[in-house]
């Protein structure tokens, strides 16, 4: 067996060996280094920004700079919606643009340009970029350089409590998918969700507390520290009601609330259980089509001391879809003071095309329609998609 160290593994190997004591400033000048050492140059980091409508230029020594690049029109964009890599031949060479992903969570794209490019070129820089993101995502913990490239607007204290407590906005593997979509960006208060995979069951919750600013924003904290203590405790759907409503009578009085929508998915079987407090009834997604709502007993929001709910079901197809969302979506009002509806909503779900992008692409495509359709955001906004496909995993844990 052949343990020498190759070009390759030796251009990885000193990312690996220095990132655990990198300083964040110090990435950028590293990752152009990298680039450089397989003949790229001109490298650009493009990460998110928090309206997922732009890839914003990291600053730093060693990285080019540019303007903010369209993700729904640019070649950058296309790369982040489709997590692949795009290729634009140019007079001097060909652009490159790696999507950056932690885990199956798009943090931005790493844009660079060779003078020709081969296969072997393009697995060294898919494995570059893949270490990249998660250099990316584990120095963002140690500095603010990250957030203020994203942030192209100011945003209000709410608004950073809320996107400091979201897992990521994306999750996929074989079997399941999910994606979420805050709006208003910069000033969203009582809207979040949460969720997570433990073996085969996919937790997952959409909240909504009442009122706005950091009374909301505090509101929705507990109520999700909560949710997150109870699933962890291993307790039942209705459980975790009881012990979010109970976390939230005893901090705020009867008479604040937070509405929620809990769900588990087994992502062997396509079993679907949820506890409704007071949310709007999620909307099953079937061949890109709403088919129906799925509606149920509801209880009241918590914190209102509501009877201990009864769990509905719903076994899905594979290539179901399941969204999610909060009364603000359909409670905004036009001009003339008519809601938007869930009709309207519904007209959204059903234009979207598919695209073949993924479960990401469709959320930013249809959050995209909405806000144009709906020609402002006054209340909080969220939806939560699931895509649920079935199948297994074990052959990702085998090597070949």
């Amino acid at each position: 067996m052949d343990r020498s160290e190759g070009f390759g593994e030796r251009l990885l190997g000193v990312l690996l060996d220095r990132a655990h004591e990198m300083p964040p400033q110090l990435v950028a000048p590293l990752i152009a280094e990298e680039v450089s050492k397989v003949g790229g140059r001109d490298v650009s980091i493009l990460l998110q920004d928090y309206a997922q409508e732009f890839l914003v230029p990291l600053p730093g020594r060693g990285l080019l700079v540019g303007a903010p690049e369209a993700i729904g029109d640019s070649a950058a964009g296309t790369a982040f919606l489709r997590m692949a890599p795009v290729e634009v031949p140019q007079a001097g060479g060909v652009r490159m643009y790696l999507p950056l992903l932690d885990g199956s969570d798009e943090v931005g794209v790493m844009a660079l340009t060779l003078d020709r490019v081969d296969d072997d070129d393009r697995r060294l820089l898919r494995r570059l970029a893949g270490l990249v993101a998660d250099m990316l995502v584990t120095k963002h913990a140690y500095t603010d350089r990250f957030f203020q490239a994203r942030r192209r607007e100011p945003m209000s204290v709410a608004a950073e409590m809320q996107w400091s407590l979201l897992p990521p906005l994306s999750m996929s593997v074989p079997q399941v998918e999910v994606a979420g979509i805050l709006e208003p960006v910069y000033d969203i208060a009582g809207d979040s969700f949460d969720y997570a995979l433990n073996d085969d069951i996919l937790h997952a919750a959409v909240i909504d507390a009442m009122g706005h600013g950091l009374d909301a924003a505090t509101m929705a904290t507990v109520a999700v520290g909560a949710y997150r203590h109870a699933r962890r405790a291993g307790i039942s759907l209705a459980e975790k009601y009881a012990f979010m409503d109970q976390a939230i009578a005893e901090q705020f009085g009867t008479d604040h609330f937070v509405t929620a929508q809990m769900m588990n998915l087994n992502i062997t079987t396509g079993r679907l259980q949820w506890v409704n407090a007071g949310h709007p009834a999620p909307l099953l997604i079937r061949d890109h089509q709403v088919a129906r709502q799925l509606a149920g007993p509801t209880t009241l929001p918590v914190g209102f001391g509501g009877a201990q709910p009864r769990v509905s079901g719903y076994t899905l197809q594979r290539g179901d879809r399941v969204l999610c969302y909060t009364d603000g979506l359909i409670e905004e009002r036009d001009e003339v003071g008519e809601l938007f509806g869930e009709e309207r909503l519904i007209a959204c779900v059903n234009r979207i095309e598919p695209t073949g992008e993924g479960l990401r692409a469709t959320a930013l495509r249809l959050s995209h329609t909405l806000k144009q359709e709906r020609g402002a955001t006054s209340d909080d906004a969220t939806l939560f998609l699931i895509e649920w496909r079935g199948g297994a995993a074990d052959h990702l844990a085998v090597l070949e």
